[in-house]
C-alpha cells in the first residue's frame, strides 16, 4: 500500500520509467538512457511506417533537436515526443562497448 497525491493506493509503488539522456548517433538512430540505468539503442527508422506523428523526425536536422523534458523526450518545443515505456520496449539492449546486446 501506498499513498501518492493524497490517494491511497493497495499495491506497491512502482517509479514510472523515464529518460535520463539521450545522445543521436547517425542515421535515426539514438542511445537512450533510462531511469534504471540502463542504455538502449533505439532506430527510429523501424518507428516511422508505425506511428505517422514521427513523419517530421525524418528530418535528420529536426531529429537531431531531440531535448529531454520531465523524463520525456520531445522535438518542436513538445509538439512532438515519445513514452518512455514505448521508447524502451521498441529498443535493443546495448553494451557500453558499442555492442547490440539482444535484438
Amino acid at each position: 500500500m501506498f499513498e501518492k497525491d493524497g490517494i491511497v493506493y493497495a499495491d506497491n509503488y512502482a517509479k514510472e520509467l523515464e529518460v535520463e539522456s539521450v545522445r543521436v548517433t547517425d542515421d535515426h538512430i539514438m542511445l537512450v538512457t533510462f531511469s534504471t540505468g540502463e542504455t538502449r539503442l533505439c532506430d527510429f527508422t523501424e518507428l516511422f511506417d508505425k506511428v505517422p506523428a514521427f513523419e517530421p523526425l525524418r528530418d535528420e536536422k529536426v531529429f537531431e533537436t531531440v531535448k529531454v523534458m520531465h523524463g520525456i523526450p520531445m522535438w518542436q518545443n513538445g509538439t512532438i515526443d515519445i513514452s518512455p515505456t514505448y521508447l524502451y520496449d521498441h529498443s535493443y539492449e546495448y553494451d557500453n562497448h558499442g555492442k547490440i546486446v539482444s535484438v
